[in-house]
């Protein structure tokens, strides 16, 4: 393996797993990805923040990924998103869902699904910092701190 690959190239070195074009993905797969992506970047930052009770930490992470606090942090950061990045996270927005949130509306909802495309598309690109530096600026226009 070599040094300094992203994430998404190891896991495809390991597993063997042939390329594929980022955009034939459907705006549903890339927030599938985004989601657990999204997760893993406010948890790493949670559990950062101090060893605690996995329940205490747990309840932490969870105020901030939901519908609503992802939906807030997406509108948050709109006029920082380059041309690219806001159609994906359009179609992520307008992606039709089978499914809805637990106490979220249709329009949080779909707004977090949108971040989480977004996520899921710069992830799987190997563009972490361009996703962190986005989930940092939301959180402080949002006035939320971890």
């Amino acid at each position: 393996m070599e040094e300094g690959m992203s994430l998404p190239d190891l896991i495809k070195e390991v597993f063997e797993v042939g390329e594929v074009d980022i955009k034939t993905y459907s705006p549903l797969a890339l927030a599938y990805i985004g989601d657990a992506f999204f997760d893993i970047i406010i948890r790493t930052a949670v559990v950062g923040k101090g060893n605690r009770a996995a329940e205490a930490l747990h309840r932490q992470a969870s105020s901030f990924v939901n519908a609503k606090a992802q939906a807030g942090l997406a509108e948050a950061v709109q006029d920082l998103l380059t041309e690219e990045e806001a159609a994906v996270y359009r179609r992520g927005r307008n992606a039709k869902s089978h499914s809805i949130a637990k106490n979220a509306g249709l329009q949080d909802y779909r707004r977090a699904t949108g971040l989480e495309a977004l996520m899921g598309w710069l992830y799987l690109r190997g563009d972490t910092g361009r996703a962190l530096e986005l989930v940092k600026e939301g959180l402080a226009r949002t006035g939320r701190a971890l």
